[in-house]
């Protein structure tokens, strides 16, 4: 066995490893709650430790803290945010309500190795306390809903690089694939003609709007609660620390951020987190419709669609032999439907607050930034190993268009719905083109029928075979 110290908490004595930067409060979270066995996403622990960061030179500046204290602090966390120490954040995202022990575990290793800076032992808490110093003037109930929000704005960036560069990529495909037709589809039934180039730049323009719906939930989050303490009134709070918090806290991340106006109702709801996990679902669930379309619009190769080629990134099959697989749509499919049940945890989470506290904030915070995470290399990785490298196959696009029979509803206008009906039904029932019936009986001479049928028109407002203004009309 491992050796251990002996450390105290109200509750008593307990055995904690000898090397371990967390304390008593930290082992106990893990002897309680062996669930997940998954660590703390990094953008959460940073944000914890930003926060203690912030409030240790918060009360250097008021005097509450001793310098030589705070500075230990400072370099705690420093250290921390640099990439040391991470194995000792170790309490399970399915923990105790509202984040205490996760939060506890912070103040731990800061204290830590704080009192190590000062000549200090591990777990004698001498001169640096994890209670008294570390977490002073704080309480868990306004440390983790603020660290929620540090930790999704620190995350955005990357995000919406990502959904910009999933953009950019089908609306270059858009323009790469103007000149192609194909056959449009609805209900998955042959519809009225449409370019390749205006689905995918459709594509790219779905993305950009939820990147914007994305930044623009994202701005509530900005509004910080720190300063509420237990319940939100502040209790135990000098009048100046929450304005000094969000000072700090912006100068330590770059950050924009605002005091909240009312700490009481940022901390009763988490209604904000709820707000932009809700955007992030529409990207999901958006994203999810394009992969889908994709995989399908690359069936085959001899017995679907295939009216792209997505690229080869692996085997698609352990038996036969040059089979290749839609694998990365396949796994932003997968990702999605992942955010998809992520929100309707944080959804059902967030419902659960109780009078002044939300307790469910640990499964929230996970869920969230979890989202984020996924969702950001997915969207990537799509636009990297997916999409920039796609490739149309012209004829197999204008094989399926000039097969379909919905091409007869351009004759419409002309002979009727009921008579442009039996058109594409006797079309179908005879395996001819709608083009060649109508040559066959001699609707239309051919002059006509090639304004009529003038497929890369079709694509277009107009009615098919007259003159547009400003356009002549072929003789």
């Amino acid at each position: 066995m491992s050796a251990t110290r002996i450390e105290r908490d109200p509750l008593g004595e307990l055995p904690v490893p000898a090397e371990a930067l967390y304390g008593v409060q930290t082992e106990r979270a893990r002897h309680n709650f062996p669930i997940s066995h998954l660590a703390p996403l990094a953008p959460f622990v940073d944000a914890v430790i930003r926060i203690k960061q912030a409030a240790a030179l918060t009360h250097r500046e008021t005097g509450r803290l001793e310098p030589r204290l705070a500075d230990a602090i400072v370099r705690a966390a420093d250290e921390v945010l640099g990439g040391a120490h991470r194995e000792h954040f170790v309490v399970d995202p399915y923990q105790a309500g509202a984040g205490t022990s996760h939060n506890m575990n912070c103040n731990e290793v800061l204290a830590n190795r704080a009192n190590e800076i000062l000549g200090g032992k591990r777990g004698e808490y001498r001169p640096v306390d994890p209670n008294d110093h570390v977490n002073m003037a704080q309480s868990t109930n306004d440390v983790i809903p603020t660290a929620i929000r540090l930790a999704a704005l620190a995350q955005l960036p990357a995000l919406l690089d990502a959904l910009d560069r999933l953009a950019r990529a089908f609306l270059a495909k858009g323009k790469a694939f103007d000149g192609i037709l194909k056959s449009g589809r609805t209900h998955l039934q042959d519809a009225t003609p449409i370019r390749l180039g205006q689905e995918f730049a459709a594509y790219g323009r779905t993305v950009e709007r939820n990147r914007d719906r994305i930044a623009t939930a994202a701005d509530a989050l900005r509004d910080l609660g720190i300063g509420g303490s237990a319940v939100g009134t502040g209790l135990n709070v000098e009048p100046h620390y929450p304005r000094l918090m969000v000072k700090h806290l912006k100068d330590l991340t770059g950050l924009e951020l605002r005091e909240g106006q009312d700490r009481v109702q940022l901390m009763q709801s988490l209604g904000d987190a709820t707000a932009f996990s809700g955007v992030l679902r529409t990207y999901a669930v958006d994203l999810g419709k394009i992969a889908s379309d994709l995989r399908l619009l690359a069936s085959g190769p001899r017995t679907g669609l295939a009216e792209i080629l997505l690229p080869a990134v692996q085997p698609g099959s352990s038996i036969m032999p040059g089979k290749v697989n839609p694998s990365v749509a396949e796994m932003v499919n997968m990702v999605c439907y992942q955010a998809i049940g992520n929100d309707v945890t944080i959804a059902a989470a967030a419902e659960a607050g109780q009078l002044e506290l939300n307790v469910m904030m640990p499964v929230i915070a996970h869920n969230l930034l979890f989202t984020m995470l996924i969702l950001t290399n997915a969207s990537r990785i799509f636009a990297e190993r997916c999409v920039e490298g796609i490739e149309a196959d012209r004829a197999m696009c204008e094989h399926w268009l000039e097969r379909s029979p919905a091409i007869v509803t351009a004759l419409a206008p002309r002979i009727g719905y009921a008579a442009a009906a039996q058109l594409a039904k006797e079309a179908v029932a005879r395996n001819l083109t709608v083009r060649q019936l109508v040559r066959d009986k001699g609707l239309l001479s051919d002059a006509e029928l090639d304004r009529v049928l003038d497929l890369r028109a079709m694509t277009e407002p107009g009615v098919p075979g007259e003159a547009k203004p400003g356009r002549k009309r072929k003789q």
